[in-house]
């Protein structure tokens, strides 16, 4: 057990500009999941975000000749403003690399706090390069985000918190992970002060980067990172955080981004406060935990990391929440096209609320409609209104697990083209800045006609378009390979329920 650290958390140097943030505690939390749960208030932070223990902890600790020269790092959020925020108290020059994809809202924020921002890149890997790259030809000290050992220290100051907050008894703790400094540093202090808490990490599910490190015993790169939470859409563990966490963190749950936006609503009902998703994913890891554990009248804290969340994100993340929750299912119905069906079918449903209904005419004998319903009893009624349905001869799809049909498809409903032929659907994740769009098309060119076309914004830094191009069979492999080429992340959808149903 990496005992080392016990004694630099205790020395951190933090509380010259971070607070002791209060342990709240989340009532409406508690009483619907029959468990005392807590929330570690990281949200309250100056910069609304814990980053800030780290990069004072380490920054404070430089020579005096370091300090001349100034420091530099790379990031697209907290990190940046830790560090900035930092550099301005301690009168030192702070440089700060940030893909050019950042929203306007944090680059103002850092700019504000006095430092320089170089704009590079579309992704925090370019931003990093260039950082280092700086750093090396002038000098700078590089102030790593989570994968140095007074970062994690830095952090670990929250451990130290909680267990004097909360003398009694603990049964587990909950951490976001990203590259894992948070983890490393509060993993650490309180295995080495009450080793029987258990420690449990979660991450996001499409950028989990550390359980793909425990489950191979080295660290990996994944291939794909997920872009909602991009707090912690990190690609590769640290090497340091990884030799701490595997040692002192008990398990590793994951959670989607549906459960991520429940989790947002859920601290906003307790606290009237808006988690970033990066800092509800504790709490939606502990909500999968007790759902998977069965556990009752148990003591469980989960740390609320930050809330640097953009004001137009908060569209999505209110229409995902409900899935999250499980408290709405979407389903693919095809019903008979004649006068009354509709209605029919609403009785077929019963007093629930419908929530959605798309739908437009397409052929004279049956009609496929896009329906919402509102559920009080999650899975199970789920299922059950399936099965009733069909039970009514219904052809159904769930379509409520569908990621296609929740990003895109649910706002095209009705969009047959009978007249196109050989369309190929591919959906893609490109940097989301101005202009980007138009670069986007740009690049893909005019080789193939483009049969149909949805983007929607999210206020992510990446923006998501689902694209069908008219290919002939013969050229299939040839456009696989240009759209290779072109650098962005794609996937094909051909096969995909919703765009079958709906607009194929």
């Amino acid at each position: 057990m990496p005992q080392k650290y016990l004694k630099k958390i205790l020395e951190s140097r933090v509380y010259d500009v971070a607070i002791e943030t209060p342990l709240h505690e989340a009532a409406f939390l508690s009483k619907r999941f029959d468990n005392k749960i807590l929330l570690k208030r990281e949200d309250l932070q100056p910069v609304f975000s814990f980053k800030l223990r780290g990069a004072y902890n380490k920054i404070s600790r430089l020579t005096k000749q370091q300090r001349e020269v100034g420091v530099i790092t790379a990031s697209a959020g907290n990190h940046a403003q830790g560090v900035a925020f930092t550099g301005k108290r301690l009168g030192i020059s702070t440089i700060i690399v940030m893909p050019k994809t950042t929203p306007e809202i944090k680059v103002a924020s850092v700019k504000g706090y006095g430092a320089k921002v170089v704009l590079h890149g579309d992704t925090y890997d370019d931003a990093a390069l260039h950082s280092k790259k700086l750093a090396k030809e002038n000098g700078y000290q590089y102030i790593h985000p989570f994968d140095d050992p007074d970062v994690i220290a830095g952090q670990g100051t929250i451990g130290m918190e909680i267990l004097r907050q909360h003398s009694g008894h603990i049964d587990a703790v909950f951490i976001p992970i990203g590259g894992g400094g948070l983890a490393a540093g509060v993993s650490a202090y309180i295995k080495n002060v009450r080793p029987g808490i258990k420690v449990i990490g979660v991450e996001a599910e499409d950028s989990a980067c550390m359980k793909a490190a425990m489950e191979k015993g080295r660290r990996v790169v994944l291939k794909e990172v997920g872009i909602f939470a991009d707090g912690v859409a990190v690609a590769q563990a640290g090497k340091e955080t990884f030799r701490i966490v595997r040692t002192c963190v008990d398990e590793i749950v994951t959670s989607t981004t549906d459960e991520i936006c429940a989790a947002i609503k859920d601290i906003f009902d307790d606290t009237r406060s808006i988690a970033e998703p990066a800092g509800a994913l504790a709490v939606a890891g502990l909500k999968k935990y007790i759902e998977q554990k069965g556990v009752r009248g148990q003591t469980l804290i989960a740390i609320d990391s930050g809330s640097n969340v953009n004001f137009d994100r908060l569209r999505h993340i209110s229409e995902r929440s409900e899935m999250g929750e499980k408290r709405e299912a979407i389903f693919a119905v095809t019903i008979p096209e004649r006068p009354g069906s509709f209605k029919t079918f609403c009785k077929a449903i019963g007093r629930r609320s419908i929530t959605e209904f798309n739908y437009r005419f397409a052929d004279k004998d049956e009609a496929n409609i896009f329906v919402g319903v509102q559920l009080k009893d999650g899975d199970a009624e789920r299922l059950a209104i399936v099965e009733m349905l069909k039970k009514l001869d219904y052809p159904i799809v769930d379509m409520t697990d569908n990621e296609m049909a929740k990003v895109h498809v649910r706002h095209m409903v009705g969009g047959f083209a009978p007249g196109v032929k050989n369309e190929v659907i591919y959906c893609f994740v490109f940097p989301e800045r101005p202009g980007a769009l138009l670069q986007f098309l740009q690049k893909l060119g005019q080789r193939w006609n483009i049969s149909l076309f949805h983007y929607r914004n999210h206020g992510a830094a990446y923006g998501r378009a689902m694209v069908g191009l008219q290919v002939p069979p013969k050229e299939r492999k040839q456009a696989d390979e240009f759209l290779n080429d072109l650098g962005y992340t794609f996937t094909k959808g051909d096969d995909n329920s919703a765009y079958q149903i709906f607009l194929n």
